[in-house]
């Protein structure tokens, strides 16, 4: 019965896996229809469920209560999502403007199901943030009445992460029709599945906290382990940091430098908020050179050059391109263009092109479509469209100045890219050499000794500070923003960022391969949401977003994938060991390498119960914000799908009683590395590859 709920257990990951693909080719009713609403999927998840609860029977693990509530949990899941499968309704609603309904409609089919009360929409309105275009709120305001009571009518507001809920019913806040007259509603009728699994929800954490606490559990177990009771010294050190901005002669004509600098602190509206004019003017350089400065010039004096003496700037070359195909057709000699490289008089010399190139997936289509993109934001501000101040009737908040300063603050540091330089050479050099100490751990002299220990302590405080400078930079996004950065690529990653600090700071003192882990992994984060797609902009939450659910589920996840990722190099340094034992076969040092071998293994085997937990806690809250945004706690999206897989994955380390294989310390190290593609997967390939409804996490 184990080898075949071994072989069911790998049919379905793989399964799960397949069809996230299946799905980016033939769509996502395909795989509805012939997958995951099928009759054979389901008696798949059946058929594991009843081995799974005849294996917790056969092992009586009712001696061991937090295991039992732990896999029971996860059974109760399953009941709920069955139920839901089974007897759950879906649908949608459209009511116009004082038209009484007391049906929906299925999704599927023209099939309607009748209410057991009546609505009415009484109006529909778009909330927007103040003195901006961008949405705040989708708002219905309906009326019901119930069966007899047609005189006593009951109001109720229906907007994003707002449902009305009646006798078993809920209603969401779908979409509106142009005209503003009209609204519609997804209904949801599963009183009992989504009960059933919420109790499994709550189950599975009241199960993982016992886990962590149980005596007998072998968290605690490897918790008290001698091995990790010794802690490690660290090793030698280069601080490095470069990049100087040098201003150049030239006759561009500017604004002179205090009359520039006295407009970064005026307030205009860009993004969909109030912003200070710095945030503007240095968007608007970026965007069209790649840097925030140009040859010594501030933001606002480049700006205000382009607004005053625009004929001077025409001849500029500052339009960035990348593309070689580019260049060859506009027939540049650098990567930059000017604007009248990009004009024969008045026709724009790429619309031809364009108008070949459009619709085509090609590089030469995306260059172009850049190119235009940095050219409409200069036309733009000629036409006087690219910049608008604050209206004069009062109707939006200005900034204080103290929120003024902060973001001025928080636009002159470049806390990625400092932090990604520092952390990046410190980690890759650190690396290298705790590796090299630990192999010669027996040789060093004590000379060398005392510059490890003096080492050691430098790179504790340059840790601790890193932690507190890019905390710093975190809070002040948070202040700015008015929310918690958590809304898209950049955000979590600049968020993992700072997990991986705050894990690398509490543990380092034990466990010294936790620092260079540290430095490293937050660099990497670092690096990638600097030079990544992701968007550093601070911009207004979409209103599907402004939910506390998101904040939990996001937190709890990026904590998770920080744990995984020093999982992960752990197992690297192990393997590194392994091999430098069997190619060295020095018996004085057997028994050394044996204790760094075996320590690392319970690191990650420690580490393994958090990272878990974390991950099934914020999938299982990422259901719930679903439940409460859009009426299904689980839709086979495929982030969803990879969440789980991942979660399945790892999941299966944890049975080293039951699967012999995991005892041995090399195949453990290379399971965790290799299972960490999954969550390379569930973050990078399905925003890149896959899409679905997390694809604003690309954002």
């Amino acid at each position: 019965m184990k080898r075949l709920l071994i072989i069911l257990y790998i049919c379905l990951i793989g399964l799960l896996a397949a069809t996230t693909f299946i799905e980016q080719a033939y769509g996502t009713e395909f795989v509805e229809r012939n997958i995951y609403h099928t009759i054979w999927f389901c008696c798949l998840w059946g058929v594991i469920a009843v081995i799974g609860f005849v294996t917790l029977i056969r092992r009586s693990l009712w001696h061991r209560l937090p295991v039992l509530l732990f896999h029971g949990s996860l059974l109760v899941i399953l009941v709920g999502a069955m139920i839901t499968f089974i007897y759950s309704e879906q649908g949608y609603m459209h009511l116009r403007l004082n038209t009484v309904k007391s049906s929906f409609q299925s999704p599927q089919s023209d099939k309607k199901t009748d209410l057991p009360f009546t609505m009415k929409l009484d109006s529909f309105r778009i909330e927007y943030y103040p003195g901006t275009e961008a949405p705040a709120d989708y708002v219905s305001y309906i009326n019901y009445s119930l069966p007899g009571q047609k005189d006593s009518l009951h109001n109720e507001r229906i907007s994003m992460n707002r449902i009305f809920a009646m006798q078993g019913f809920r209603f969401y806040q779908s979409s509106f029709d142009e005209d503003g007259e009209g609204s519609w509603l997804t209904v949801n009728y599963d009183p009992w599945g989504t009960r059933v699994a919420y109790s499994g929800y709550i189950l599975l954490g009241i199960s993982m906290i016992l886990l962590l606490f149980y005596r007998r559990g072998e968290f605690r177990q490897l918790l008290n382990h001698p091995l990790l009771k010794k802690g490690g010294l660290f090793i030698l050190f280069l601080f490095y940091l470069t990049g100087t901005t040098q201003a150049q002669e030239t006759p561009l004509r500017v604004l002179n430098k205090i009359q520039a600098d006295s407009l970064a602190q005026q307030q205009v509206i860009y993004h969909d908020r109030v912003v200070p004019f710095n945030t503007l003017a240095r968007d608007f350089v970026k965007k069209l050179t790649g840097k925030t400065y140009y040859k010594g010039f501030t933001p606002e004096q480049v700006i205000s050059g382009w607004i005053l003496y625009p004929e001077s700037w025409k001849n500029e070359p500052m339009i960035y391109i990348k593309s070689p195909e580019l260049h060859h057709l506009l027939g540049l000699k650098t990567s930059y263009a000017r604007l009248t490289d990009l004009f024969d008089g008045p026709v724009y010399r790429l619309q031809k092109t364009w108008q070949q190139e459009q619709g085509k997936d090609s590089k030469l289509a995306k260059a172009i479509q850049e190119t235009d993109e940095k050219v409409g934001l200069i036309l733009m501000l000629e036409k006087g469209t690219f910049i608008h101040p604050l209206p004069t009737d009062g109707s939006v908040q200005p900034l204080s100045e103290m929120e003024v300063k902060a973001e001025l603050l928080y636009n002159r540091i470049p806390f990625s890219k400092i932090l990604f330089m520092i952390n990046l050479s410190l980690g890759m050099l650190s690396f290298l050499l705790l590796l090299h100490n630990s192999l010669q751990r027996n040789t060093l002299s004590p000379k060398a000794k005392t510059i490890s220990r003096m080492a050691g302590t430098f790179f504790s405080v340059a840790l601790y500070l890193a932690f507190i400078f890019h905390l710093a930079g975190y809070c002040l996004r948070w202040y700015i923003g008015g929310r918690i950065p958590l809304s898209n690529g950049y955000e979590t990653m600049q968020f993992m960022a700072l997990c991986i600090l705050l894990i690398a700071c509490l543990l380092h003192r034990r466990f010294s391969f936790i620092l260079p882990f540290g430095f490293l992994l937050s660099g990497f984060a670092l690096l990638v949401s600097y030079l990544g797609q992701m968007n550093p902009q601070i911009t207004p939450l979409m209103p599907v977003l402004v939910s506390p659910w998101l904040s939990i589920h996001v937190s709890l996840i990026m904590m998770s994938y920080a744990l995984l990722a020093f999982i992960m190099l752990n197992g690297i340094l192990a393997l590194c060991l392994r091999k430098k034992e069997s190619e060295n076969n020095v018996s004085g040092n057997d028994a050394i390498q044996d204790n760094r071998i075996e320590q690392l293994t319970l690191v990650s085997r420690l580490l393994l119960y958090p990272a878990t937990f974390f991950l099934g806690a914020g999938i299982f809250l990422g259901a719930v914000w679903a439940n409460v945004s859009w009426g299904r706690y689980w839709a086979w999206d495929p982030k969803e799908v990879w969440a789980l897989i991942t979660f399945l994955v790892y999941g299966v380390a944890f049975h080293s009683q039951s699967l012999r294989i995991f005892r041995k310390p090399l195949f453990f190290h290379i399971y965790m590395i290799l299972a960490f593609l999954t969550v390379l997967m569930t973050y990078f390939g399905v925003n890149y590859v896959l899409g679905g409804m997390h694809s604003y996490a690309n954002a």
